[in-house]
């Protein structure tokens, strides 16, 4: 296979470009300095409140920092002796859970077959799922098995749990299913 003079300089000029990128450090030119003044630049002036992330059941910490009531920067807490600084990549993200312009904030309603999604008042919408959970509870619910064996069950309903939901919202949310009979319980928010 030959190899073309501009194939051999392009290459040439990748590993020399390489080979300089790691000897920076060898040299004196450590980035780490403006990496942290630029983190520090970001935050300043804003107060710093400790935290917990609100994920799995770690226990994280993690620095908040608000300016003007409005937070500015979610980080691991160093001091904290679970996570010594870092966050797996829900927590890294929980920033984004907060402030995204991307996230609904006001109930959302697609009818059957519609194309569209209509704003409902959130009373509106909690009747909804209220009664369409017992129509399906009722429709669906097993006293007892063929056999005489009490199971007092549904399986027509699936909950499943998930990673933006905090602990304690877990908690209570497969309490409430295991209370009307729902067997098929699950959680995706596994570490």
């Amino acid at each position: 296979m030959a190899i073309t003079r501009r194939a051999f300089l392009r290459g040439s000029g990748s590993a020399g470009a390489g080979a300089a990128l790691a000897q920076l450090t060898d040299l004196g030119a450590d980035l780490q300095p403006s990496r942290a003044r630029a983190q520090e630049l970001r935050i300043r002036g804003a107060k710093q409140v400790p935290s917990v992330c609100p994920y799995c059941a770690v226990g994280c910490g993690q620095l908040v920092h608000v300016e003007d009531g409005r937070i500015v920067n979610i980080e691991g807490n160093p001091d904290s002796p679970i996570n010594r600084g870092n966050l797996c990549p829900k927590g890294a993200a929980s920033y984004q859970l907060a402030v995204n312009p991307n996230r609904v904030t006001k109930p959302l309603y697609r009818a059957p077959g519609s194309t569209r999604w209509e704003e409902k008042p959130l009373d509106w919408m909690m009747e909804q799922i209220a009664q369409r959970v017992k129509r399906t509870r009722d429709e669906t619910f097993v006293e007892r098995l063929p056999d005489g064996k009490v199971v007092n069950h549904t399986l027509g309903i699936f909950s499943l749990g998930g990673a933006t939901m905090d602990n304690e919202w877990n908690h209570v949310q497969q309490k409430l299913m295991r209370g009307l009979g729902v067997v098929a319980v699950e959680n995706q928010a596994r570490i």
